[in-house]
């Protein structure tokens, strides 16, 4: 049994949304996360969500959502899975996300999912129902071109393989989806030639736009486990990162300038978006601007 844990409400609004994909509102239904992706900056103290990787849920989420949604003067683009992953493995029985966005397409609002998990093509229905009248962008973090690093990095989410098929799906159902490439981990991903054959990838499976970060966040309690991680699965490099980083928070990759040229050639060759303005004009083409308001 998932344990239920108490909340007021879960629709909010996005205060600097422009900035980030175009988001209107906000919804985590469930708090936590199991697919141990090391580099999670969800596990930061800052954020006060003790044993981070067991799931909870929030109690009597969709009635909280419906009237949540109700309330709202006017109906907006609602952004998933900031904080945790809204198509985690108990979604597969609980259908949670999948009866939030029946909600989200009710009352007339859009849709904006970020995912590691293939269980999105589940509600592609439900999706094309909401793209007819409003908005959707379906964002797959995508880190690692190969699945053996994405099976060390993030080990209990679908490998990176599974998820370009998904997206593949997406895309195919004529939904606007496409790439998180965040974050790129310095010294383990942050190479030309995962940047090149990801975007490629990436073209190849339909996608619309791929968005990077050359570069992670490290603050208190992340940090810990996550060199701890390295420790474990990359011996060594926990020093570099010491000696390079300390205890700063934005920790850029040193390749960043020479990876963002390739990035943008790679994307230019291949037609893809990659300038967040860009990506929010993208996928609210086509929709009236006083039905949604672009910011």
């Amino acid at each position: 049994m998932l344990e239920e844990i108490p909340a007021k409400n879960i629709v909010n609004r996005v205060k600097n949304g422009k900035y980030w994909f175009g988001y209107d509102y906000n919804m985590n239904i469930y708090r936590g996360c199991c697919h141990g992706c090391i580099y999670c900056d969800s596990r930061s103290g800052c954020y006060g969500t003790l044993d981070f990787d067991r799931v909870r849920v929030k109690a009597d989420a969709l009635r909280l959502i419906r009237d949540g949604l109700r309330s709202k003067r006017h109906p907006g683009v609602v952004g998933m899975g900031a904080m945790s992953d809204p198509y985690n493995p108990f979604e597969k029985e609980y259908e949670l996300t999948r009866h939030a966005l029946e909600l989200i397409s009710a009352f007339g609002f859009g849709a904006g999912i970020t995912t590691k998990s293939t269980l999105i093509t589940r509600d592609l229905d439900v999706l094309q129902e909401i793209a007819a009248h409003a908005p959707v962008l379906c964002k797959l973090t995508i880190t690692a071109a190969d699945d053996r690093l994405s099976r060390k990095v993030e080990p209990y989410a679908p490998p990176s393989s599974q998820r370009f098929e998904a997206l593949r799906r997406l895309t195919g159902a004529g939904l606007f989806a496409g790439v998180l490439l965040m974050p790129v981990l310095p010294f383990l991903e942050d190479t030309e030639e995962n940047v090149r054959t990801l975007v490629g990838r990436a073209a190849d499976c339909g996608a619309r736009f791929v968005y990077p970060a050359f570069g992670m966040t490290l603050r208190a309690n992340q940090r810990i486990y996550y060199y701890d991680r390295l420790d474990e699965l990359f011996p060594g490099l926990r020093e570099r990162y010491e000696k390079r980083y300390g205890e700063r928070y934005q920790c850029a990759s040193p390749r960043a300038r020479q990876l963002w040229g390739v990035f943008q050639q790679e994307c230019a060759r291949h037609g893809l978006l990659y300038r967040m303005p860009e990506i929010i004009r993208g996928y609210r083409l086509g929709y009236q601007a006083g039905q949604l308001s672009l910011f």
